[in-house]
């Protein structure tokens, strides 16, 4: 799979559909000058569709808000930076503070899980189709430690792949919800990258990718890409 290779144009791309060269969302100073008013946004097709939609997670330089994009709910950050342990995130266009320092990736991931949760449930959101779009800040600079790093553990390597490996136990959380709640068979899942990684860019049958983020290189455009839907698409 290829993206463009700066995050900023790829979810400008995600939510209009449209080329960069389009919309104006060139770079990441400019993936927030489109407008949604200008644009048909994926959550706003799908809203018009009768789908509940949801956006947990990085927005950052796409402009406005998720809501204004055609979101129902959302949670992010506040900032462009990178957003991990602080104090505060916003929540439906409101700036929700804490006492302590909380793990932002677990606040999106549990807003999430309640969102899967009522559309399992009881009540109006029980068995209408949803879309729900997570944009997980991880793995993003600065490589931060986890809830599940050691104490005290500085290690830039080891801390790197402590993040790795906290964005599959989320990924996996989330399956085995959608297990849990019997959503699995009518859920598709779509998993991929926004462009390619800074600096370890590693190998694919042991030839070493030559470029990375920000280059028109394959480490800079080429990405994972996983699409899942148990009982319809075949494994493999």
């Amino acid at each position: 799979c290829y993206s463009t290779p700066l995050c900023g144009p790829t979810r400008c791309q995600i939510m209009t559909g449209r080329y960069p060269f389009r919309t104006g969302g060139l770079t990441n100073q400019t993936a927030g000058q489109p407008v949604s008013q200008d644009e048909y946004p994926l959550a706003r097709i799908l809203t018009e569709a009768g789908y509940d939609t949801c956006s947990v997670g990085k927005w950052r330089q796409m402009g406005a808000t998720p809501g204004d994009w055609g979101f129902g709910e959302y949670i992010t950050d506040p900032t462009a930076g990178g957003w991990y342990w602080q104090k505060s995130y916003t929540k439906n266009g409101q700036l929700v503070e804490t006492d302590k320092e909380i793990y932002y990736p677990d606040v999106t991931h549990d807003h999430a899980v309640d969102f899967l949760r009522r559309h399992a449930a009881g009540g109006a959101a029980a068995g209408k189709p949803f879309f729900l779009y997570y944009p997980s800040h991880l793995v993003h600079g600065p490589i931060l430690r986890t809830p599940d790093s050691k104490p005290g553990e500085q290690d830039g390597q080891t801390l790197y792949n402590d993040n790795v490996a906290y964005l599959d136990k989320q990924v996996g959380a989330l399956v085995a919800e959608l297990d849990r709640l019997k959503l699995r068979e009518n859920t598709l899942i779509v998993f991929s990258g926004d462009n390619g990684t800074v600096g370890q860019t590693g190998t694919i049958n042991g030839r070493q990718i030559n470029g990375q983020k920000g280059t028109m290189m394959e480490g800079g455009a080429r990405v994972p890409l996983i699409a899942n839907w148990k009982g319809v698409t075949p494994a493999g």
